[in-house]
C-alpha cells in the first residue's frame, strides 16, 4: 500500500484478506524469530514488531485524518444539515397525518362505534317487536281454537254442537304447530318455546284440546253408519250397525257430513311418519281409526255369526246385521274415494306428496283394492275355525247345523250379495231408494260359502 510519503512496509494486502488468520499470523511471527528447537522462547522480538506496526498504522491514521480533516467536516455539516431538513420534512408529514388521522376518527370511528351500538340495539329491538307479534299471534290464535272448541261443544240451542268446527280448530292447530316448529333463524316463531306463557299454553290447552278434538272424530268414526237394513228394526243391536241408522236423505247427508268432517280433522292432525320410506304422505291417524273400523266390524261379525251358527234361529237376523255393517264399509268405501285431501303445511317443507285421496292410504296398508274384499276374505279366513269348534263340540247344534245346510248356503250368498250394494241414498245416485249393487261379489260370496260348508262336508 502505497501514499504520497512512500511505500509501506506493512503488507495490508494480508491483513485485509477474507482468509487473514490472527492465530497463523502470530505463529509466523513467532516462527520467523525463534528457533523451534529452543526450550524457552523469545517473544518480545515478535511482540515488538506486532506494537511497531501498531504504531505505524496509528500514524498513518493520524495523517490522514489531519490532511482530511475540513473535508471530513464538511461532509458530516452537509450530512447533518441534510438529516436535519428531512426530519424537520418528515415532522411536519407526520403532524399532518396525525392530525388528519384524529379528524377521521372522530368523525369515522367514533361515529361507527355509536352506530354499531344503535344497530344492536336497534336490532334487538326488532327481533323483540318480532317475537310479541308472534307470542300475540300465536295468543289469537289460541283464542280462536277456545271459540271453535266451544262450537264443537254445542250451545244450549244446539247440543250437537257443529263439526264442521273440528276442521277449522284442525287448522287453527296446524297454524300454531307452524309457528312453534320455527327453527331457522328468521323464522316467525323463533324463540317461542322460551316464552312461558307459550308454553303454558301448549301443555295446559293446545294438548287437550287436541287430544279431545280426535277422540270426539275417531268416535264419529266408530260410530259411522248408513245402512238402512235394520232401521226397521228397534231391536238390531251390534257396532256398525245401529238401530238408529239414517233412512232418509237428510239423515244420510248429515251422516256423510259429520264422518267428513272427522276424516278430514284426523288427516290433518296426522303428523309425517319419519320413518315412512315411501313418498306419499301415509296420514296415520286417519287410517289407524278406519283401521279400528275395520276391526271392530269384523270382531263383532265374527262373533256374532259364531252365535247364530251354533244357534241357527238367529242365524238370519245375525246374517241382516253383518249385511248392514258390510253395506257401511261400502258406503265409507265411496265416501273416503270421494274426499281429495285438503292444504297440509306440514308436507309443503317435505317430500311427501299428499294421497290422491282418502281411500288410496287405507287400500295400501291393507294391502287390498277393496275394503268389502276386504272385509268378507278377512270374516271368511277366520269362520272356519268358529264352525270347526262348533263340529267338534257336537250335540244339537252340530246335528242341526249339517241338517240346514242348504239354508245356510243360500242365507249367506244373500248376505254377501245384500251387504255388498251401497246403501240407499248413501251417494245420492239410487233410484226409488234402493240399494246400489257396486261390483260382482260372486267370488267373494263362494268364499264365506266355503268357510262355513268346507267344514261340513268333511
Amino acid at each position: 500500500m502505497a501514499d504520497e510519503d512512500g511505500p509501506s512496509y506493512i503488507d495490508y494486502e494480508a491483513f485485509l484478506d477474507p482468509s487473514f488468520s490472527p492465530t497463523a499470523f502470530a505463529n509466523t511471527l513467532v516462527l520467523a524469530t525463534n528457533n523451534p528447537s529452543d526450550t524457552p522462547l523469545d517473544l518480545s522480538t515478535p511482540l515488538s514488531r506486532v506494537l511497531f506496526d501498531v504504531q505505524e498504522v496509528d500514524t498513518h491514521i493520524d495523517t490522514l485524518s489531519t490532511r482530511s480533516a475540513l473535508p471530513l467536516i464538511e461532509y458530516s455539516k452537509d450530512t447533518a444539515a441534510a438529516s436535519s431538513r428531512i426530519l424537520s420534512e418528515v415532522e411536519a408529514q407526520v403532524a399532518s397525518l396525525t392530525e388528519s388521522y384524529k379528524a377521521l376518527e372522530k368523525e369515522v370511528v367514533d361515529r361507527y362505534e355509536a352506530a354499531a351500538q344503535v344497530q344492536i340495539a336497534a336490532e334487538r329491538l326488532c327481533q323483540t317487536l318480532k317475537l310479541g307479534r308472534a307470542v300475540g299471534r300465536c295468543l289469537t290464535l289460541g283464542r280462536q281454537l277456545e271459540l271453535q272448541v266451544s262450537e264443537i261443544n254445542g250451545s244450549a240451542s244446539n247440543k250437537r254442537g257443529d263439526h264442521r268446527a273440528m276442521v277449522r280448530s284442525s287448522n287453527t292447530l296446524l297454524s300454531v304447530r307452524q309457528l312453534l316448529a320455527a327453527l331457522n333463524p328468521g323464522d316467525e316463531g323463533e324463540g317461542l318455546n322460551r316464552i312461558n306463557v307459550i308454553n303454558t299454553l301448549k301443555t295446559d290447552f293446545l294438548g287437550p284440546t287436541e287430544r279431545n278434538i280426535l277422540n270426539r272424530s275417531q268416535q264419529i268414526v266408530r260410530e259411522f253408519s248408513m245402512s238402512s237394513l235394520l232401521a226397521s228394526n228397534a231391536s238390531g243391536t251390534g257396532s256398525g250397525a245401529q238401530s238408529g241408522a239414517p233412512s232418509t236423505f237428510a239423515q244420510t247427508e248429515d251422516t256423510k257430513s259429520r264422518a267428513t268432517s272427522a276424516l278430514l280433522t284426523l288427516y290433518l292432525l296426522s303428523p309425517p311418519s319419519t320413518t315412512n320410506k315411501g313418498s306419499t304422505f301415509d296420514a296415520a291417524l286417519l287410517v289407524s281409526s278406519l283401521q279400528d273400523y275395520l276391526r271392530t266390524a269384523l270382531k263383532s261379525s265374527l262373533a256374532a255369526l259364531a252365535r247364530a251358527l251354533a244357534t241357527l234361529p238367529t242365524l238370519d237376523r245375525t246374517l241382516l246385521e253383518v249385511s248392514a255393517r258390510c253395506q257401511n264399509i261400502v258406503a265409507l268405501e265411496a265416501l273416503l274415494e270421494s274426499i281429495k285431501p285438503p292444504p297440509h303445511f306440514l308436507l309443503e317443507s317435505s317430500t311427501l306428496t299428499p294421497p290422491s285421496n282418502f281411500l288410496q292410504p287405507l287400500l295400501q296398508s291393507l294391502d287390498t283394492s277393496s275394503l268389502p274384499s276386504y272385509f268378507w276374505r278377512s270374516l271368511a279366513s277366520s269362520l272356519s275355525a268358529r264352525v270347526q269348534e262348533i263340529l267338534s263340540k257336537g250335540g244339537v247344534s252340530a246335528r242341526t247345523l249339517r241338517s240346514n245346510k242348504e239354508r245356510v248356503r243360500d242365507s249367506i250368498r244373500t248376505c254377501v250379495s245384500r251387504g255388498s250394494k251401497l246403501p240407499a241414498n248413501a251417494s245420492g245416485r239410487g233410484k226409488e231408494g234402493k240399494a246400489q249393487s257396486v261390483g260382482n261379489w260372486e267370488r267373494e260370496a263362494a268364499v264365506m260359502v266355503q268357510s262355513v260348508m268346507g267344514p261340513l262336508g268333511r
